[in-house]
């Protein structure tokens, strides 16, 4: 595995390293996700000692991350009561962002509320939990579909204007939503799956680049898929394995590597509760796939994969 975190970036690293998120705050390309702080189904805590995860969220900052990602119904509400003990008062630099649209009642049990009075409700829960005045960043979790796209960002618009919320996003939506939406409001940044073997949202990958839009991809590492061998035989495990040997590195970090890669507008932003975990993606950004090996990479995009 790959040790080498720390030490001056090179430039290829430095142009590969920053985004200006809405065109006003610039982060680091590579983030953390709080949803591996909670427990399964993203429901109640992940472990008996918050400690752990407060020293992890801690960590990643030391580290150098400038964007964390939470949700107010991953818990529900104790990622964001965790990024609040772990982090308060916030560092400068530091942009918070998270995510409100969705009820959870159990887990893996959601359900989207996109109401305006609704949003606006979740939006001051989470500056309370997170104890801001301002959310750097507030995605529509997911858009509701019994509620008009005009109404909920209209709520967002509001928040927007009354400067509790600093930037828009989207998460879980297609290219032509993405363009009725910025017709509504400045969309700062989408949230959608994509990772090395899932490129459904390739066409909302293009319209980010062209929009100037962050593209913050969700299980960037597939879930757990991308981190270990794999099947052995899959055009995957024989693509991954060979690559990440070369770079004295994991299948994770040649994944997270590739993303950075792909396109300036990716933001990926992974999840764990593990220092030594959290250590090894954080150095995926040092690591410089050749073109040969990325336009290897890129062929598993067309190849099946089971």
């Amino acid at each position: 595995m790959s040790s080498e975190p720390h030490g001056e970036p090179t430039a290829a690293e430095r142009a590969r390293a920053a985004f200006s998120l809405g065109g006003k705050l610039t982060v680091g390309r590579l983030g953390f996700g709080t949803g591996g702080l909670v427990g399964p189904g993203y429901w109640g805590p992940r472990h008996d000692d918050p400690e752990r995860s407060l020293a992890v969220l801690r960590r990643a900052v030391d580290r150098g991350v400038t964007l964390i990602d939470t949700a107010d119904n991953y818990g529900p509400d104790v990622a964001e009561e965790l990024v609040a003990r772990a982090l308060h008062p916030y560092p400068a630099g530091l942009v918070i962002a998270t995510k409100g649209g969705v009820v959870r009642t159990g887990p893996n049990i959601w359900h989207i509320a996109g109401r305006p009075e609704q949003l606006r409700a979740m939006c001051e829960a989470s500056l309370r939990r997170l104890r801001t005045d301002t959310i750097d960043l507030y995605q529509l979790h997911r858009l509701d579909p019994d509620v008009p796209m005009a109404d909920q960002l209209g709520a967002l618009l509001e928040l927007q204007q009354a400067g509790k919320i600093r930037h828009i996003g989207l998460d879980s939506i297609s290219a032509a939503e993405l363009t009725r939406a910025r017709e509504l409001a400045p969309i700062a940044s989408v949230q959608n799956r994509y990772n090395l073997l899932d490129r459904a949202s390739e066409d909302v990958l293009r319209l980010c680049e062209r929009t100037g839009t962050a593209f913050l991809p969700w299980f960037p590492l597939g879930n757990g898929t991308l981190t270990g061998g794999g099947n052995p035989g899959s055009p995957a495990t024989d693509t991954l394995a060979p690559i990440a040997a070369a770079h004295g590195a994991t299948t994770g970090q040649i994944a997270l590597a590739w993303l950075l890669h792909r396109s300036p507008a990716l933001l990926p932003t992974p999840g764990t509760s593990s220092p030594a975990h959290l250590d090894e993606n954080l150095s995926a950004a040092r690591i410089a796939l050749t073109a040969q090996q990325l336009a290897q990479l890129d062929a598993l995009g067309d190849a099946p994969n089971e």
